[in-house]
């Protein structure tokens, strides 16, 4: 599919500058999917995604962006026996302050469809070599475990929470292939050589197939994710870490969306000094919205929700902080059976600018969920490009 790059324009429709254009980056792919983008703490930009090898082998890769070009992909881990899946995607970050680089993916570990392990890989020499991978979790139970979110500590330690389905296995199905038992949220810290500690249960009945996120805060961290209440209500919910404990998890908001199954929309978070934005989907009495909310005192609070989308939103949410006051949200918004990723600057007193396209691209869960970063004075994108072919990876920047 020929994919219509859009202008956009980040001030609205007052600015009279001329309207920048998303620029391709090139990258070395032949079929793939599941794009993922992290920004070190000395601002390189990497980017990881799943290349299909064959019909049973996938590979795990990643490149770094230098000069503008994104470098040859290197080679993580390959397998047989992974479990790929267009929502549950893997990911890599840098270790604060070293070399040293950490990578994760699923693997299956039973014969049930939803039993699989979160694999973890670390290289000790820039990505160049990966360490044997150990398993995140240590309950040892063939389960779902895997939605991970992992984030680098100034401590020099890596943060990970993910869903974890060891209390599922023995019960009935819930008619969406899942055990009787209820989702977990855990998280745990390890270090460069894979040591794990600090091993926790934050939330004990979460939505099932939601992505987490999860990012660093002043003397702690704040953790975000799709909640399951007891009457089926799937709100977005949070709990952070500081001085050693968690806090009593909380809602962002009370949608109050009620919902039987898992809508696979999970939130987004960024941070700034003290001030976090978060955005997420809801569609609460099927009316389907975007929204995003800012708290000023690291997490502790958040005020009242923004509506980002233009009414017809298919979620699939990211989000960056620009300033301590802005954040700059994405999602995909369906427009006649096709979808445009679309962006809109948002500001902690509630005030927005109009949302501009990125680029076309697919309604279809093929095309997963589009990443953003904020790279300097460029946004950077990593979208799955649909077509009768097949799935690829695509990026493209856009100067601001």
């Amino acid at each position: 599919m020929a994919l219509a790059f859009a202008l956009v324009a980040f001030a609205g429709c007052q600015n009279e500058n001329p309207v920048p254009k998303l620029v391709p980056l090139p990258i070395s792919t032949v079929s793939g999917g599941e794009p993922n983008l992290h920004i070190s703490d000395d601002k390189q930009v990497y980017l990881s995604w799943v290349e299909y090898l064959n019909d049973t082998t996938d590979a795990l890769v990643w490149s770094k962006l230098s000069n503008g070009a994104w470098s040859a992909p290197t080679t993580i881990a390959t397998g047989p026996d992974w479990f790929v899946n267009w929502a549950d995607f893997p990911s890599l970050v840098k270790f604060k302050n070293s070399a040293s680089m950490a990578a994760h993916w699923l693997q299956i570990s039973a014969e049930g469809t939803y039993d699989y392990d979160v694999k973890v890989s670390i290289s000790n020499n820039g990505g160049q070599n990966w360490n044997p991978p150990f398993t995140l979790h240590s309950d040892g139970v063939n389960a779902e475990h895997g939605f991970v979110s992992m984030v680098p500590l100034d401590d020099g330690r890596i943060f990970a929470a993910w869903l974890d389905g060891r209390n599922m296995p023995g019960g009935q199905e819930d008619g969406h292939g899942h055990g009787g038992g209820p989702m977990t949220l855990r998280c745990a810290m390890f270090d460069e050589a894979g040591k794990l500690s600090e091993q926790a249960e934050l939330d004990g009945k979460v939505c099932e197939c939601c992505t987490t996120a999860a990012v660093e805060i002043p003397g702690g961290v704040l953790v975000a994710y799709r909640n399951r209440s007891d009457e089926e209500n799937r709100d977005i919910f949070y709990t952070r870490l500081q001085d050693g404990d968690w806090s009593n998890p909380k809602a962002v908001h009370n949608d109050n969306w009620h919902i039987t199954g898992c809508p696979v929309n999970g939130p987004a978070l960024a941070a700034s000094g003290n001030t976090a934005a978060i955005a997420w989907f809801t569609a609460p009495e099927g009316v389907a919205k975007v929204q995003a909310a800012f708290s000023t005192d690291a997490g502790n609070t958040f005020g009242k929700p923004i509506r980002i989308d233009d009414g017809n939103s298919a979620g699939r949410v990211d989000i960056v902080m620009t300033d301590d006051q802005t954040a700059i949200v994405s999602w995909l918004e369906v427009v006649d059976k096709k979808a445009e990723l679309r962006i809109c600057k948002v500001r902690s007193d509630g005030t927005k600018d109009s949302s501009q396209t990125i680029v076309e691209t697919s309604a279809s869960r093929s095309s997963g969920f589009p990443k953003m970063v904020l790279n300097a004075d460029k946004l950077l994108f990593a979208w799955t490009e649909v077509d009768s072919v097949g799935t690829r990876v695509r990026t493209g920047e856009v100067a601001f």
